[in-house]
């Protein structure tokens, strides 16, 4: 009774020691889970983050038919959708998106916009910020009918349309209804709204002919889901789509000396291409060591000039996709190869008119190619016959199997080195964007990082593995800094509506700041191998389903064995940063038994104060050690036990070693893991990696004593700046005191 006693006095003391160098409030909740924020898993979506047993999701049928007016630039159309309501819910009422209403006089975005007004500001700019364009834009409906005919009652809200039902859709029946409608197409040149970057057409004076890039251009069927029900946000322009599954045919009219790109397989190439161009096409299937120019640069310059009267009906169809966009002019060039993913062998496409010359030829193709064989080794085998880049100005949009985006040769055809680099890296993006949103088909209006941040981090895994010399704007965790760094009146946590972002940070938050926090879970806190398996379980998982952010969170987890609600508390719910320093090293050593002590007091430096210990706290290790006393251990210490250690076997493994005993405080928020380099006297260098439950019991302070064979000249933390640490002037021991250090810091 006597030695427990004496055991849970000293235990009380140690306690009560450790609280008292501690600043108040040293536990935070950082390494609460996340059960009580995440929903409920049930028979729909269960706890390890994998779709339910009862799992559903609609489905949407389309068939269309449009023609391009090239003279007046409009589009007018009629589709025919059927409607499958696998839901177990009866609805009385259908959701559309008319997202072609953000271009209307009335539109919310133009009354939601916020300006200033400054001096000596440039046409352009002042009449897109005080909307002085003249402009028809937004959907016109001319009927919304049932299958037999007769018109149907619908009311339109901003860029949403209700459609009442005659009766109510009950589960696992199916609806059909059409709609017919017109609009006018946007000049993107003109910037009205900011979907003007994802739609519309381009003039080419020189020539006097237009590009069109359409998408957003039909009524869409809205997401009905097991979580939220009827998504059906207005869409302001920042947050985008949330689409449900179908087959989609589609007959597109367009002046017969046009080439046409969209989603699907053209199914009536023999006759709108010429036959010529038809074998070049057949011969590209089968090519896949280089392009094959399918319709070359002389004859786009031909096509220019004569300027068709006569029109073609170009014929697509797609299956089990989320959404339908095409690109027509008669300026278009086109190349393509095939791919070998897996068991298929799509085809890499591109288009795009002699502007884009000799850039577009050298490289669209290729990025195209390299895309979808790394995608693909990171999330699933790409399912699509094709895959398209078009070329457009100053933009980077993706729909299913086609994107458009820019990077453009100066006049004279020269291209610097930012132009290729930020073509190829936006052409990987917007391909990419294939697989998160188009396959795994999140709701981007809500959860913008779900594919803008998990496709920012597989597009620099494909750069990083295809492109060495290419210079990574977002993936590194250093690149991040001066972001995190920043303002925090103006950042968002990324579990945030995207509208609600404020537009100079979009990119940093939704893209960059998600695909730097995946970067640093695969190379410093999970490891290549078990990232790369829970991710691309997490892929298979939720391929042509609609993953919530539970579900990703979930399955990371639960594919992995690593307890990651730490990091998503801290890198998806706040906006912590990370600010890791070495408060204080202590070099000891152990007194050997015959040495004698000397009782001398040992006057501190200036700058220099006491720790919490009660020893002297040093800025350097010219001092030398402090010696310490290890003595045999007292019997009564080791309570009931019988057997003794052997004193002397573990002083002998600490004769001659040095010991280093780090205190280290966490200044940001932001708890990571703790990375040591430590450099010794004879020059050579080690690394310790501690895992972030290093911080479990006290989130701003800890201290670990640490054993080495070798004298130590200097200690850093996050050597190699992978934990976003926003100020790496502290995490030096011995202090780095002048700026010149630190950029040597930076250096080494």
């Amino acid at each position: 009774m006597k030695i427990k006693l004496i055991m849970v006095i000293m235990l009380m003391f140690c306690i009560s020691n450790l609280w008292a160098q501690t600043p108040a409030k040293p536990w935070q909740g950082k390494f609460e889970q996340l059960d009580q924020l995440l929903p409920t898993p049930n028979e729909y979506r269960s706890g390890s983050g994998a779709p339910g047993p009862k799992y559903w999701q609609q489905r949407a049928d389309y068939v269309i038919n449009a023609e391009l007016n090239d003279n007046n630039q409009s589009i007018s159309g009629s589709e025919t959708i059927t409607y499958f309501n696998n839901s177990p819910d009866a609805l009385r009422y259908l959701w559309l998106q008319l997202d072609q209403n953000i271009n209307a006089k009335e539109s919310n975005t133009f009354k939601t916009q916020t300006n200033t007004v400054r001096d000596s500001i440039d046409t352009k700019a002042i009449a897109s910020s005080l909307t002085l364009h003249d402009f028809d834009g937004g959907f016109k409906i001319k009927s919304v009918k049932d299958a037999s005919g007769k018109a149907l009652n619908y009311t339109i809200n901003a860029t949403m349309m209700r459609i009442d039902l005659p009766q109510t859709l009950g589960p696992n029946q199916k609806y059909v209804f059409s709609v017919e409608w017109t609009f006018n197409i946007n000049d993107r040149m003109k910037g009205l709204t900011p979907n003007d970057g994802r739609s519309g057409m381009e003039f080419f004076p020189q020539d006097g002919n237009y590009v069109y890039i359409i998408a957003q251009w039909f009524p869409r069927m809205c997401v009905y889901d097991d979580v939220v029900g009827w998504q059906n946000k207005q869409f302001l322009g920042q947050g985008e789509f949330t689409l449900t599954f179908g087959n989609y045919n589609v007959n597109l009219t367009v002046p017969a000396d046009h080439i046409v790109a969209a989603t699907g397989m053209v199914q009536n190439a023999k006759e709108v291409l010429t036959p010529e161009q038809f074998s070049r096409f057949e011969k590209a299937k089968t090519t896949f060591d280089k392009p094959v120019i399918i319709a070359s640069q002389q004859e786009a310059e031909a096509r220019e000039k004569s300027k068709s009267t006569a029109k073609k009906t170009w014929k697509f169809y797609a299956e089990n996709v989320r959404d339908f966009a095409f690109a027509t002019s008669r300026k278009f060039i086109w190349d393509a190869q095939a791919v070998k993913v897996g068991d298929k062998n799509p085809l890499a496409m591109s288009y795009y008119p002699k502007e884009g010359n000799p850039l577009w030829e050298q490289e669209s193709t290729k990025a195209v190619k390299n895309t979808l064989v790394t995608y693909s080794k990171y999330t699933i085998d790409y399912p699509y016959p094709q895959a398209t880049s078009v070329h457009g100005a100053s933009l980077g949009m993706e729909y299913p199997m086609i994107c458009f985006n820019y990077g453009r040769p100066l006049p004279d055809g020269t291209v610097p080195e930012r132009t290729k680099w930020g073509m190829i890296g936006v052409i990987v993006h917007e391909v990419g964007h294939n697989f998160f949103p188009m396959i795994i088909n999140n709701d981007e209006r809500q959860w913008t990082w779900m594919d803008e941040g998990l496709n920012t981090f597989v597009q620099y895994r494909t750069q990083v593995e295809n492109y060495p010399d290419m210079p990574q704007r977002r993936g590194p965790a250093s690149t991040i800094v001066p972001y995190m760094k920043g303002n925090p009146e103006l950042q968002r946590p990324l579990m945030v509506n995207s509208e609600t972002v404020v537009r100079s940070n979009f990119g940093n938050e939704q893209y960059a700041k998600c695909a730097t926090g995946l970067n640093i879970l695969r190379e410093t806190i999970m490891g290549p191998e078990l990232f790369d398996k829970a991710f691309k379980e997490y892929a298979s998982r939720w391929a042509f389903k609609h993953p919530k952010p539970a579900d990703f969170f979930r399955t990371m987890e639960d594919a992995s064995a690593v307890d990651l609600d730490w990091f998503w508390r801290g890198w998806f719910y706040t906006t912590d940063n990370c600010d890791q320093n070495i408060e204080q090293v202590r070099w000891l050593t152990v007194r050997k038994p015959d040495q004698t002590v000397e009782k001398k007091e040992v006057t501190a430096t200036k700058g220099e104060l006491s720790s919490g210990t009660g020893s002297k706290k040093y800025t350097d290790f010219s001092k030398g050690p402090e010696q310490i006393t290890v003595l045999p251990t007292p019997d009564n210490m080791y309570g009931e036990f019988r057997s003794r250690l052997d004193n002397k076997q573990v002083m002998a493994k600490l004769d001659n070693k040095n010991m280093y005993e780090v205190t280290l405080t966490n200044n940001g928020g932001l708890i990571m893991p703790v990375i040591i380099e430590w450099t010794f006297k004879d020059g050579t260098k080690e690394i310790d990696r501690l895992p972030v439950e290093i911080w479990r019991v006290n989130e701003t302070r800890v201290t670990k004593v640490f054993v080495k064979e070798k004298e130590v000249v200097k200690i850093v933390l996050d050597p190699k700046l992978e934990t976003t640490d926003i100020n790496i002037a502290d995490n030096v021991f011995p202090k780095v005191e002048t700026a010149s250090k630190i950029d040597q810091l930076k250096k080494n």
